[in-house]
């Protein structure tokens, strides 16, 4: 199977930026054998480039890491595919990772020049000069050789990226969500408990037959100059054969 040369998106980028000079002569030492060390860590990438001067300069080539917060949404993504972590174990990037990173907001290469920082220890005022074409040549050679470089670069070396995702691999499913049971329709119709009866008046006690009017929220309402509640109790005790005692 012929690998993808992940790689692509990054030195399009770079040469977007119409200065033939520069990379000609970047390729020619990229070729050339004159990028003598790459050094990949998280967000940045760093080279020894010999000129033909014979004077040897460094090269660095950094990139915003992305966050704790979204390599942790990246990880989550990554575990949910077992074809993801074959390819990752296999020490290859899932064919789908810029779609899903993509679908995350994010990228997995600068997308312009203002995503980089670019430096040099050479005198030229250039930017990117020859030195640091060089070593961006080398390092998408390093991308398409070992594609987990690129998470490298990104913030999350390989070890660590494995561990995380046997570590989510072997989290536990959440525990099933209890049914709620059924009503139980044949006794739905039933009556339930007898509601108790009231309490037997006490002995000696007496009923009187206006009681109620004393357990009614105020009426607020008068005739004349007589509350309403005062003229009714005659005509309750009136209806009454008379207070009785228990």
């Amino acid at each position: 199977m012929v690998e993808r040369a992940w790689s692509a998106q990054f030195i399009g980028m770079l040469e977007s930026l119409r200065m033939p000079a520069q990379f000609q002569q970047g390729r020619r030492y990229a070729r050339g054998g004159q990028v003598r060390q790459l050094t990949v860590s998280a967000s940045l990438a760093w080279a020894l480039v010999l000129d033909d001067d014979g004077e040897t300069y460094r090269a660095k080539i950094a990139v915003r890491a992305f966050s704790g917060g979204d390599w942790n949404r990246i990880e989550r993504a990554l575990a949910q595919q077992a074809i993801y972590g074959a390819a990752l174990l296999a020490g290859r990037l899932p064919d789908e990772m810029d779609s899903l990173l993509a679908g995350l907001g994010l990228s997995l290469f600068p997308e312009s020049l203002t995503d980089l920082a670019l430096e040099c220890s050479c005198p030229s005022w250039q930017v990117p000069c020859r030195h640091l074409t060089a070593a961006c040549y080398v390092l998408a050679e390093r991308f398409d050789t070992d594609p987990l470089e690129i998470l490298a670069w990104r913030g999350r070396g390989r070890e660590e990226l494995l561990e995380r995702l046997r570590e989510l691999w072997v989290q536990p499913a959440p525990p099933p969500v209890e049914p709620v049971p059924a009503p139980m329709l044949a006794d739905f119709w039933t009556a339930g408990p007898r509601v108790a009866t009231p309490a037997e008046p006490v002995a000696g006690s007496v009923r009187r037959p206006d009681a109620l009017l004393d357990q009614l929220d105020p009426l607020r309402l008068s005739a004349g100059r007589h509350d309403v509640v005062e003229l009714l109790r005659p005509a309750y005790r009136a209806i009454s054969p008379g207070p009785t005692r228990g």
